[in-house]
């Protein structure tokens, strides 16, 4: 009898799914379903709750296991219902013997923990990257976000353990490692432009390492000396931007200006030519006027954005955000649909801008391959995952690019 586990929301927790499928394992579990669930929407807790109750249908006699940031912020919720058997907290959901725990709800105080265990894997199952956990939780309280609720406050992992982590996941065969953590750019001393460095220099046979989403203004010297002097660190930044216009970065409670995005955009293309940068932009935050969300949508072309990660505004309770005046669900939507629709449009002209390009992807299931700027190409012959493959760009769908 198996052991499922089913993930929500980050790379982060796509990391730990690995994590408690091998806690699992050492604990004698069977006949399990473990729900790994995100909370940074309204609309991820409720995929979540439906999906615990369509898993419930198909495996009545399993146990139903609770966990992740939703579980952690709102235990009281999934104990509620009726298919759940437990709510495990995050960090007991690495812990093999709280996997077996009887109680209803095993949810600690996040807040009291203050170190951050590693927890080597091998890799992540039908993934062609490997996923390297540096860093967890947030010590910024912006209004919107519940996750440091979830997470916790920010702590890291020594350098020498993500090293020896990298080590392993290069000697399992993966030519590609993701940094992953909730804040990456908040890694403690000596800081995340040093740690890239130190990977690139102690395991020289990587061949790609890549970020996750960053935040801007924590970006420090090593960082930027390693984008424009290490061709293995890949040259696509994601970036955490939420809006772009100074009085509701203010009312987010941001550390950064509209004037500081584009000046570091402005500085990494100087330093990379070849960057290409995705961006979060929240739609629709309290009190956000048709003039400020323009300031948004027009924030696209100013940072010269390719890739967009668009969040219709939705309150977190417990935030002070959810406080706030709020906007009508249509204006919402709306503003929603004209930031993706901007987003197309920046997407389809980096792809007209590939044409004719020879790139170097890195396959992956489904006869597709990704560029170093992390642009999708649909392969002309499907490849083994895992390998690197010199393509021709022959042309594009308007999503993804098209091997010749």
């Amino acid at each position: 009898m198996s052991v499922d586990v089913v993930t929500f929301g980050c790379r982060l927790n796509l990391y730990e799914s690995e994590v408690i499928r091998q806690k699992a394992a050492a604990a004698g579990l069977s006949d399990a379903v473990i729900v790994n669930t995100c909370a940074v929407t309204a609309e991820a807790v409720n995929k979540a709750k439906q999906s615990i109750r369509k898993l419930k249908r198909a495996r009545p006699d399993a146990r139903l296991v609770v966990t992740g940031c939703a579980a952690q912020t709102e235990p009281a919720t999934f104990a509620a219902m009726p298919e759940v058997d437990s709510v495990l907290g995050n960090e007991e959901k690495l812990i093999a013997d709280a996997l077996r725990a009887t109680e209803k709800i095993s949810v600690g105080d996040i807040m009291q923990v203050t170190r951050l265990t590693a927890h080597p894997i091998d890799g992540v199952k039908d993934h062609a990257r490997g996923f390297l956990q540096v860093q967890n939780g947030c010590d910024h309280r912006c209004t919107f976000c519940i996750i440091p609720y979830g997470r916790g406050n920010s702590r890291s992992l020594p350098v020498s353990e993500v090293v020896a982590q990298a080590r392993r996941l290069v000697e399992n065969g993966y030519r590609e490692i993701v940094l992953t953590g909730v804040d990456i750019t908040s890694y403690a001393v000596p800081g995340l432009g040093a740690l890239v460095k130190e990977i690139l220099k102690n395991v020289p046979a990587l061949e790609r390492l890549r970020l996750s989403s960053i935040d801007s203004v924590e970006a420090d010297d090593d960082l930027y000396d390693a984008l424009a002097n290490e061709p293995r660190l890949m040259p696509h930044l994601h970036l955490s931007l939420q809006s772009g216009d100074d009085m509701i970065l203010k009312r987010m409670k941001r550390r950064h200006s509209r004037a500081d995005a584009i000046a570091f955009c402005e500085r990494v293309r100087r330093l990379r030519p070849d960057v290409i940068f995705g961006g979060d932009i929240i739609a629709g935050f309290p009190t956000e006027t048709e003039a400020m969300f323009e300031h948004s949508l027009d924030l696209v072309d100013a940072c010269g954005l390719t890739h967009l990660h668009v969040f219709p505004f939705s309150p977190r309770p417990g935030t002070p955000a959810a406080r706030m005046p709020q906007l009508d669900g249509g204006t919402i939507k709306q503003r929603a649909r004209r930031l993706r629709d901007k987003g197309d449009a920046a997407l389809r002209r980096h792809l007209d801008d590939e044409i004719g390009a020879t790139r170097r992807v890195l396959t992956e299931r489904g006869g597709i391959g990704r560029t170093e700027q992390f642009t999708c190409v649909r392969l002309a012959v499907p490849a083994e995952p895992g390998i690197m493959l010199d393509v021709i760009v022959g042309g594009h769908d308007g999503r993804q690019l098209l091997a010749a």
